[in-house]
């Protein structure tokens, strides 16, 4: 069982910058591969971006290509996004996921453990 808790949103003007954490009970973190989702009023959850166990390999959503980091902690068992040159369209809620999966995954499907959303919202 894993528990995720994320912090870090807030309000930015855009162009701004902010880094979200997800903290992880458990001592099972480091097995399992992370993942950012958003959700914007309206719209499906979409991927963000993921990592694996090792930190060693990252995957992002061409939306956020170049923008926005994910890494990872183990020995804080945290991950981040840090996320720069915000847009208004990346307004939404943010959540952090855990997979056992050993690879890199974007399915919202193959994650088993969510957080509870923290809200960025960027003004124009």
């Amino acid at each position: 069982q894993v528990q995720l808790v994320e912090s870090g949103g807030g309000l930015v003007q855009a162009g701004g910058s902010l880094r979200l954490s997800c903290a992880a009970s458990g001592r099972t973190f480091s097995s399992n591969a992370m993942g950012w989702f958003r959700q914007a009023p309206g719209k499906e959850r979409e991927f963000v971006a993921a990592v694996s166990r090792s930190g060693v390999i990252t995957y992002y959503a061409d939306s956020v290509k170049g923008r926005f980091t994910i890494s990872r902690d183990n020995a804080k068992n945290t991950v981040y996004l840090q996320m720069n040159s915000l847009k208004p369209e990346d307004t939404a809620v943010y959540y952090c996921a855990a997979t056992p999966s050993p690879g890199i995954v974007r399915r919202t499907i193959e994650y088993d453990y969510w957080g509870q959303g923290t809200q960025v919202t960027v003004s124009s």
